[in-house]
């Protein structure tokens, strides 16, 4: 038996769960989200919980037994909490600028790179060099962020490009130079 698939999810107050066929919807005070489940697994609501089961004892059902638990944990703290990545741009004239919905990059290149914040979505910069991606899907969040990410990754030598906060980069010396 899975050890994260078995535990039950609680279900707060304020957070609504239906349950359709194999359809799941959350709906809570920031949003809704909703996920197709698998086949061969199943959800059921009981006092005040949810408990995520699966048909057999296939390999493929175990796998997604654990996996379907976490993703409807996800669902469940997205509509209530929600999510953020931080991102910090590093590096001489580097900077973020913010307008509306539109997020403008400066950072070495001969153009701005410029992203528009997708549904569900919250761009703040609190500093030229400091982005934070806000949302309640918590796999939207890390793909934009991502995204932002591989316009220009931090290099190896000086360290500059745009990383997640608290990210180490793995720095390598320069030239032996004897």
């Amino acid at each position: 038996m899975s050890r994260i698939g078995k535990k039950p999810i609680s279900i707060p107050g304020g957070v609504k769960v239906e349950i359709v066929n194999s359809r799941i919807t959350v709906t809570g005070p920031r949003g809704s989200l909703e996920r197709e489940l698998p086949p061969s697994i199943t959800a059921e609501q009981e006092a005040g919980e949810l408990v995520v089961k699966r048909a057999s004892d296939s390999v493929t059902d175990r796998s997604l037994h654990g996996l379907t638990r976490t993703l409807i944990q996800n669902m469940i703290t997205g509509v209530t909490e929600g999510f953020s990545r931080t991102l910090e741009l590093v590096g001489v004239g580097y900077r973020a600028n913010l307008q509306g919905k539109k997020l403008t990059i400066n950072i070495g290149f001969s153009h701005p790179v410029i992203f528009e914040a997708e549904e569900n979505m919250e761009l703040e910069v609190p500093a030229p060099n400091q982005i934070i991606v806000k949302g309640i899907d918590k796999q939207q969040v890390g793909n934009f962020a991502a995204v932002i990410r591989k316009v220009h990754p931090p290099e190896p030598y000086k360290g500059k490009g745009i990383r997640y906060a608290g990210e180490q980069v793995r720095r390598k010396v320069g030239k032996a130079g004897t």
